[in-house]
């Protein structure tokens, strides 16, 4: 050895690069907190979806009524085919309440409305008698006069205030 040249310079040996493969405890962690918050996601985007098809598909029904009278003007019709739609509807909110009668299913109705509709009373006060007297009136009747518009408005903000966010039985 040549004392001139100094000592002998060697690599400096270090352990192998730490692998990514098993990931630490707290990656575990993280991962299971993502695939729960990602089946939560997907599980209420699907129940989102399923309740809006739901509600699409009554708001298409009363429009078939609307388009159908607009057809053929019968005002009993009219009446007649919103009342059944309306407790086809109320059957999925409360099942009881298909039973109801005349002010009864009037009562039923006015509570589905909002707060600041439930004052005026439209349906057992206003035109949505026309639901329990007009499918019984004779055509000409003065009596069995309403305002068809005003009763499809009225059908509409129900279905609009009324409904779940999904139907609770069928």
């Amino acid at each position: 050895m040549n004392p001139s040249a100094g000592p002998d310079l060697r690599d400096i040996h270090l352990p192998p690069a730490p692998g990514w493969w098993p990931p630490a405890p707290g990656w575990w962690v993280l991962a299971i907190l993502a695939l729960v918050l990602a089946y939560l996601v997907v599980r209420w985007g699907m129940r989102r979806a399923r309740s809006r098809r739901w509600f699409r598909r009554v708001q298409s029904e009363l429009e078939h009524i609307v388009a159908t009278h607009a057809a053929r003007p019968d005002r009993a019709r009219l009446a007649a085919d919103i009342s059944q739609l309306l407790r086809r509807v109320a059957r999925l909110i409360e099942p009881g309440a298909v039973s109801l009668r005349g002010e009864a299913w009037l009562g039923f109705l006015d509570a589905r409305l909002p707060p600041e509709r439930q004052a005026s009373a439209p349906f057992r006060l206003g035109v949505g008698r026309a639901l329990v007297d007009a499918p019984y009136r004779r055509n000409g009747d003065p009596a069995a006069d309403f305002d068809t518009q005003s009763l499809v408005d009225l059908a509409r903000d129900w279905i609009a205030h009324a409904l779940p966010r999904r139907p609770v039985h069928g």
